[in-house]
């Protein structure tokens, strides 16, 4: 087999297939299909190409034309690299929960991308698929690729993903589970699949909140203003791309669910997947403990998770949106993000430089460092302090944290009340957390807030 592609367009699709070993499935086999090998790093690169090409095909793009897509990540990332290739402009409407590592792929690819509100529903001004259809109206030469209705969608897995799938399964294949996002996936590989194996039960795996399971299995079409964090699957509308007469069963799965899922298909498996992933193999196993028995069951590895590296696989993002349980002290230290009795902050020393501070602030997404010397706290730095410092002279970058940190430092005792943290956070300081005379970390106004947001239990 030749492996050498023309272009990376090539290379999108044949993707391996694997079988899970990890998880308890019951009597059943559970196999993986790794859309995270292709070039984009999703299954989206497969409508990505189908939906551009049969637009050329149709003439509704033309060289040198502008594709407009509303989109939850991926998809932008498929039509991106496609049109990268092609040629063609790309503007993208995302909706603000999106992965920070996502939207920065996307704009290297050299997307437009405008970000929007995700707790909005359809009529709403801010609601991005309307946003994108009223973009592409306005735009002279434009595109709308419309994923949630062109029938490229599910052509592009009715013709490539099912067909890979069941050769490499030797049509022996009893189950298959799915997400829904367009719609598209599911209703492609349905219509496949039920030709070759009218037995063959479809199933899908949907997020808590979303309102494609309850269509499935209860006939209520009815969006409840539910809100998920796993990305790319779910919805609030049944999309057009949907065919729900070829789904046979659906399974609802909860964020914690999902995400403790992707840990271990991670730390046991080696797959380092996305969060609608996470989705899919929790609502798989749950499938498959329900049967009596052995079937063989499949599934997909949607896209990779280096695109939430921040998010799904950073400690912190997980404790402040309640997706792993710690037993807490009951005391502040509970409220503290990254502990630096853990080695879990982001520090510098007094001899490191203000260029140096300034990239660990970058990296780490953070507006304040201590200044640690042989673990002690010494100082503190902040952007402020870096911007007074640097104001208008390049070589100012050189100089040293501790000719300028601030090493006059009100502290808290681990053991002080709600009130007095909220004092000296409503001031405009960060709280510095001691127990005795171990540094513990930071408080941040924004941690105060998880607390609350987590005591209301709002989502």
């Amino acid at each position: 087999m030749n492996l050498v592609g023309k272009s990376l367009l090539d290379l999108i699709g044949n993707t391996p297939m694997v079988k899970l070993t990890a998880f308890d499935t019951g009597p059943c086999e559970l196999f993986v299909k790794l859309e995270n090998h292709n070039p984009g790093g999703s299954i989206k690169d497969r409508i990505g190409l189908s939906i551009i090409e049969e637009a050329e095909k149709s003439g509704d793009l033309k060289p040198g034309g502008t594709i407009i897509e509303a989109t939850a990540g991926n998809t932008g990332i498929g039509l991106a690299l496609v049109a990268a290739i092609k040629g063609y402009k790309i503007i993208l409407v995302i909706p603000d929960k999106m992965s920070r590592e996502k939207i920065l792929h996307l704009e290297g690819l050299g997307a437009k991308v405008k970000i929007t509100r995700s707790d909005v529903p359809a009529g709403h001004p801010e609601y991005y698929q309307d946003i994108a259809r009223k973009l592409a109206s306005e735009t002279k030469g434009s595109f709308f690729a419309d994923q949630f209705s062109n029938p490229a969608n599910p052509l592009a897995h009715r013709s490539t993903t099912a067909p890979e799938i069941w050769e490499q399964m030797d049509g022996n294949l009893d189950a298959f589970v799915a997400g829904v996002g367009s719609g598209g996936t599911v209703t492609g590989l349905a219509e496949f699949f039920k030709e070759k194996s009218p037995d063959l039960q479809m199933i899908v795996a949907d997020p808590e909140g979303s309102v494609v399971a309850d269509a499935v299995t209860k006939g209520n079409y009815k969006y409840e203003g539910g809100s998920w964090l796993v990305e790319g699957i779910g919805e609030d509308f049944i999309p057009t791309n949907l065919n729900l007469d070829l789904v046979d069963d659906a399974i609802t799965v909860s964020d914690k669910e999902a995400f403790e899922v992707l840990q271990t298909l991670l730390k046991e498996e080696g797959i380092l997947a996305g969060s609608s992933t996470g989705t899919l193999i929790s609502g798989a196993i749950k499938w498959c403990q329900k049967q009596d028995s052995h079937k063989k069951v499949a599934t997909l590895v949607c896209d990779t998770g280096n695109k939430y590296l921040s998010k799904a696989f950073s400690r912190s993002w997980l404790k402040d949106n309640e997706l792993i349980e710690e037993e807490g002290e009951g005391d502040l230290s509970d409220l503290i993000s990254r502990r630096a009795d853990k080695a879990e902050m982001v520090s510098v020393k007094s001899d490191d430089t203000l260029m140096t501070a300034y990239n660990r602030m970058r990296a780490s997404d953070v507006s304040q460092l201590p200044v640690l010397e042989e673990g002690k706290l010494v100082g503190i730095v902040d952007e402020e302090d870096l911007l007074l410092n640097v104001y208008r002279d390049e070589n100012l970058f050189s100089k040293s944290i501790g000719s300028i940190m601030i090493t006059k430092l009100e502290t808290l005792d681990v053991n002080s009340d709600e009130s007095s943290l909220y004092e000296t956070l409503s001031q405009g300081k960060v709280a510095i957390i001691y127990d005795k005379d171990l540094f513990l970390g930071f408080i941040t106004k924004v941690d105060l807030i998880n607390r609350y947001k987590s005591l209301f239990k709002l989502s």
